[in-house]
């Protein structure tokens, strides 16, 4: 970021080109100096008429939350990675596998878990 276009609540950005997709991780403050990350998806897109635009997904994560979202980030990679290696040994795959801790006594979705 410039040093010029920084807004007084942009403490930190960093930007990750990953192929088509650009994601920004922006450390910004409240008013009271606690901090908070944005996480912004930005991929260029094209109208029928030639001319671009840049279509963004935002998500606030609040400092409360860093360690729900990093734990449940890096399980939720690990779980990729297991599940590629038992397809690349020929293993058969359970989609529904520790799935159990997710519901609650009537079969929803408990966000009170994470």
């Amino acid at each position: 970021m410039a040093e010029g276009n920084v807004k007084k609540d942009d403490v930190y950005s960093k930007a990750v080109r990953a192929g088509k997709r650009t994601y920004f991780f922006d450390v910004k403050a409240t008013k009271s100096q606690d901090y908070y990350l944005t996480i912004t998806e930005s991929k260029k897109r094209f109208e029928e008429d030639g001319k671009f635009f840049f279509e963004k997904h935002k998500l606030f994560l609040y400092k409360e939350d860093f360690d729900k979202f990093i734990n449940g980030l890096e399980g939720t990679i690990s779980k990729i990675k297991e599940i590629r290696a038992k397809q690349e040994a020929g293993e058969s795959l359970d989609s529904n596998e520790d799935d159990s801790d997710r519901l609650d006594s009537e079969g929803d979705f408990d966000f009170d878990n994470y």
